[in-house]
C-alpha cells in the first residue's frame, strides 16, 4: 500500500501515569537506568532553538528535545506517532486528516491541542524559508475538534507525510506566541514545548542546559535528568574534552585525522551513520551577480580546476562520496547516477578562462575572488586552503576570508557582499523539501539563510521542480528530477563537492543514542547512562 494511501490506527502510546523515579534506578537487569547528566557536544552555536521561522543547521541537534513534531521516523523514513496517533491520506492526496495524541501537556501546564496544530502549520507555510515549499500545496488548515486537524491541498504533495518530524516541522503552543510576530519572539530563543526535556538555560558561547520533563506523556521516559548542551568550536578542545569524559558525544566538529586514534580508545565509540532524514552535502557556490561568476566559462574553469577526489581522498579520509549534482548519492529514489561531470583538467580549465578574455598578467593572476568557507570546522577550513591553492594554478588568486558563524549568514544571505562560498547543506528527505530551495527562482529572499544564495534563475528549472512536487507518479516524478539535475550540472550555479559524513564519537556508557531517521537530531527521550 501507497503512503499516499496508507492509514495508521490508533497507536498504543504510553501508560498516562507518571511513574516518580529515583537517581540511577535500574528498570530491569540490563535495560534503561534513570537519572544522570548527559554532555553534548555542538560545534556552532545556533541563532534559535526552535526552527519555526527558521533553517539553522545546529539548530535541530537542541530543537527536537524540546519541541515535538507530529511524525517522527524510522531509518527507512517510514512515518511513526508522535504527537499525531493516527493519520489518513485521500486517495486523491488531497486531503490529510491527524488525529492527536490527548493528554499532552506544554511545558508551561497547558493543554496541547489542535489549535497549535493548525497555528504551527500556518506559520511555517507564510514564514519559514523550507515550510514555504513545503506547504506551498495546502490552502487550509483546521481543526475539526480539539484532536483533529484536516488539510486541505490545491494538488498533491508526495513528500508532505515524511515533511513532519520535530527538526523540521516544529509544533509550538499558540498561547504562547498570541498576536505577536514569530519571526521576532522570545519563544525562539527560551522555547516551551511539549517534549521530553525543558528549556532551563542558554549561556551565550557557552552551553544549554535541559531538564527532564517530568510530565511527559510517555513515561518513564525520558531516562535522563538532564541535557547540557556545551558549545565547543575548537577542535582540539573539543577532543580533549570527549578523551576526558566531559562530553558524551559530539553531533560533528571532531577532525577525521583524530579519528583513527579515537577509535582506539577503550572508553570511546567511533560510528559512521549516515543520517537519513539530514543528507547533508559540501558545495561552491557562486555569486551570480559578481560581474566575473555571472560568466558559465569562468565558473566551468574553477569546476575543472578542483580535484573532487583529492579532498575526499586527502582532506576527508575517504569518508563521504563523491557529489556531482544538487542531489545527495545517498538520496537513492531521486539521484541520477549518469550525470555528467567536470573531469578535473588544470588545462582545460586553463584554456577556458583564456578564450573566455582572462589572459594572465605579468603576476600570472587572470583574476581575484574572495571565499568564504563556512566557519563549520577542519574539514571547511582545510578545503577552503586546498581550493585556493588548486585555483591559483589556473590564475585565479582567492583571498580566504573567515568570520563567525552570525557573520557570514548575514554577509551571504543578506548583504549579498560575497563572491562565492564553500557551505554545507541539507538535502533532506525529499529534493522538494532540501533541495528545491536552493534553485527556485521564487526562493530567492535576501534575509532568509539558506535559501537562492545564488540568486540562480532559470524558468525550466522553476517548471521542473514545480511539477515534481506535485507528481505522484515515482517513476515520473524521478525522471523530472533526473532533467533537474542535468539542467543545473548544465548552468553550474553551484558546484558538488562531497557528500558530508561526520563520524559520530561517543561514550560507550550512552545507550540508545539512535533510535531515529532524525539521527542525531532526534529528542534523546530513550537514550540513558550506564554506570
Amino acid at each position: 500500500m501507497s503512503l499516499t494511501r496508507r492509514q495508521l490506527l490508533a497507536y498504543g502510546g504510553a501508560s498516562a501515569a507518571f511513574l516518580q523515579l529515583s537517581p540511577r534506578l535500574s528498570f530491569a537487569e540490563g535495560g534503561p537506568v534513570a537519572g544522570g547528566t548527559l554532555n553534548l557536544h555542538v560545534a556552532i552555536e545556533p541563532p534559535i532553538l526552535v526552527n519555526l521561522t527558521h533553517t539553522a543547521g545546529p539548530t535541530v541537534y537542541i530543537a527536537g528535545k524540546i519541541t515535538e513534531g507530529l511524525l517522527t521516523y524510522d531509518d527507512d523514513l517510514n512515518p511513526k506517532p508522535l504527537l499525531a496517533t493516527a493519520w489518513d491520506i485521500s486517495a486523491d492526496g488531497l486531503r490529510y486528516t491527524f488525529t492527536l495524541r490527548q493528554g499532552v501537556k506544554w511545558h508551561d501546564g497547558q493543554d496541547f491541542s489542535a489549535d497549535d496544530v493548525v497555528f504551527s502549520l500556518q506559520t511555517l507555510k507564510a514564514s519559514n524559508p523550507r515550510g514555504r515549499a513545503t506547504f506551498a500545496n495546502v490552502t487550509e488548515v483546521k481543526a475539526l475538534d480539539p484532536h483533529r486537524v484536516e488539510l486541505t491541498l490545491s494538488k498533491p504533495a508526495p513528500y508532505l507525510i515524511t515533511a513532519l518530524a520535530a527538526c523540521e516541522s516544529p509544533i509550538v503552543a499558540r498561547h504562547v506566541y498570541g498576536q505577536a510576530k514569530p519571526e521576532t519572539h522570545p519563544n525562539a530563543t527560551a522555547p516551551i514545548g511539549t517534549g521530553p526535556f525543558v528549556f532551563r538555560e542558554w549561556v551565550r558561547g557557552s552551553h544549554v542546559i535541559l531538564e527532564r520533563n517530568p510530565h511527559y506523556w510517555d513515561a518513564p521516559r525520558p531516562y535522563l535528568d538532564r541535557i547540557v548542551v556545551r558549545f565547543i568550536g575548537d577542535s582540539a578542545a573539543t577532543v580533549a574534552a570527549l578523551e576526558a569524559g566531559e562530553v558524551h558525544f559530539s553531533t560533528g566538529g571532531v577532525p577525521l585525522t583524530d579519528i583513527a586514534r579515537l577509535q582506539g580508545n577503550p572508553r570511546l565509540a567511533v560510528e559512521d551513520r549516515r543520517e537519513p532524514y539530514i543528507n547533508g552535502i559540501m558545495r561552491i557556490e557562486f555569486n551570480l551577480e559578481h560581474p566575473h561568476l555571472q560568466k558559465l566559462p569562468v565558473r566551468q574553469a574553477i569546476a575543472h580546476a578542483i580535484n573532487n577526489d583529492f579532498i575526499r581522498k586527502t582532506i576527508c579520509l575517504g569518508y563521504g562520496k563523491p557529489l556531482p549534482g544538487p542531489i545527495s548519492p545517498d538520496m537513492t529514489r531521486f539521484f541520477d547516477p549518469e550525470l555528467p561531470r567536470y573531469a578535473y583538467d588544470v588545462a582545460l580549465a586553463n584554456q577556458l578562462l583564456e578564450d573566455a578574455g582572462y589572459a594572465k598578467g605579468a603576476d600570472g593572476v587572470r583574476l581575484r575572488l574572495t571565499l568564504d568557507p563556512l566557519p563549520a570546522g577542519e574539514v571547511y577550513r582545510r578545503t577552503g586552503d586546498y581550493l585556493k591553492q588548486a585555483l591559483a594554478r589556473v590564475g585565479i588568486q582567492v583571498n580566504l576570508r573567515t568570520q563567525d558563524f552570525a557573520t557570514y549568514v548575514k554577509r551571504v544571505y543578506t548583504d549579498r557582499a560575497f563572491d562565492f562560498t564553500l557551505n554545507g547543506m541539507s538535502n533532506l528527505f525529499d529534493p522538494t523539501v532540501g533541495v528545491q530551495r536552493l534553485y527556485w527562482s521564487k526562493n530567492f529572499q535576501p534575509g532568509v539563510p539558506f535559501s537562492n544564495g545564488a540568486r540562480y534563475n532559470s524558468p525550466k528549472v522553476d517548471a521542473l521542480l514545480e511539477a515534481a512536487a506535485t507528481e505522484t507518479d515515482e517513476q515520473k516524478r524521478y525522471a523530472l528530477f533526473s532533467d533537474f539535475q542535468r539542467q543545473v550540472v548544465a548552468d553550474l550555479p553551484d558546484l558538488g563537492v562531497i557528500t558530508q559524513v561526520n563520524p559520530v564519537v561517543y561514550d560507550k556508557r550512552v545507550r540508545q543514542l539512535f533510535t531515529s531517521g532524525e539521527g542525531l537530531g532526534g529528542s534523546l527521550a530513550q537514550a540513558w547512562l550506564d554506570s
